[in-house]
């Protein structure tokens, strides 16, 4: 049984220019509810109560779970995870409130899981520099070697989501490096290349020899048919996991530490906040704090310099 207008829903997200990726990660995760109640408790949406919305948080918790394809779900679901698929929950109900649909339960009755905090680390420069560089080292393809360095070094150097990224056109960028982005949320800003940075992607461009417009492009399979076709997050994502291994860093890192890196250090040369925001792409100050994580290192350094005792 399908959930009350559902198709409206998705179509109010479209017109209030929420993004491709966007839309589709509030589709699925609706449709894990709707499997919940269909196959789990095989309760119509019009009769639930807050009892099975806490059966609705214990069975994303378990490992009964099932994907949207009914499958069994491979691993456990993150506290992070779990309370975006209830906040998702949440926005659909407050959309049938807004179409005079009174929901079986209301929005704020759907309270979110706590989550642990963790110590939040940022790999270290050097270790950040060595995951940077090491395409050249460990890819045989020497045009794949050149092509993964000049996406880690766009990452680091300009803090652009992976989404932005991957998206990137060769038109978006000027000769001096500077890049506009339609972000998040389509926020229109700009990010700039460092020297470094800019330097690798001409010579990377000076292996490009198709009329793709997107900058970074898979080399398998690409033709003449398929000038529309971009490398995938998932490549990527990967790769920076196969690459820190492959060095033996132990501090996880991903396209999105990339991201938190290139602002931690930024702040730690004494760069103003606001501009960092700026950069970020970031509509509130609060939200680019908790981007800023001091280094281990850095930490230490102004605990021995300003410990009244020290």
């Amino acid at each position: 049984m399908s959930l009350p207008l559902i198709d409206d829903f998705l179509l109010s997200l479209l017109t209030n220019n929420y993004s491709e990726e966007t839309r589709y990660n509030y589709e699925r995760d609706l449709k894990v509810f709707e499997n919940f109640l269909d196959n789990d408790i095989k309760k119509p949406f019009e009769k639930i109560d807050k009892k099975d919305i806490n059966y609705y948080k214990a069975y994303l918790n378990s490992g009964e779970r099932t994907t949207p394809l009914l499958e069994r779900g491979e691993k456990y679901l993150s506290g992070f995870s779990i309370n975006r698929m209830l906040s998702v929950l949440r926005s659909y109900l407050k959309f049938l409130i807004e179409m005079d649909i009174h929901p079986p339960i209301l929005p704020e009755n759907i309270r979110l899981s706590k989550t642990i905090k963790k110590h939040p680390k940022v790999a270290e420069l050097e270790e950040l520099v060595k995951l940077i560089e090491s395409p050249a080292q460990f890819e045989k393809n020497p045009n794949v070697a050149l092509r993964n360095q000049t996406m880690l070094e766009i990452l680091f150097s300009t803090g652009l989501r992976i989404s932005e990224l991957i998206n990137l056109k060769r038109n978006q960028i000027n000769k001096s490096g500077k890049i506009f982005i339609l972000g998040k949320g389509k926020k229109e800003r700009f990010v700039y290349l460092t020297p470094r940075a800019n330097k690798i992607l001409n010579q990377y461009l000076k292996t490009r020899f198709d009329d793709s417009p997107y900058l970074f492009i898979p080399y398998q399979g690409l033709n003449i048919n398929k000038k529309e076709k971009k490398i995938s997050a998932n490549y990527l994502q990967a790769k920076i996991k196969e690459y820190r291994e492959l060095l033996g860093i132990n501090v996880p890192i991903s396209a999105h530490s990339l991201r938190h890196g290139f602002a931690t250090y930024l702040a730690e040369q004494g760069a103003n906040p606001v501009a960092i925001q700026i950069l970020l792409g970031h509509e509130s100050l609060n939200t680019t704090t908790r981007y800023v994580h001091a280094s281990d290192r850095y930490a230490e350094k102004i605990h021995h310099k300003y410990h009244p005792l020290k």
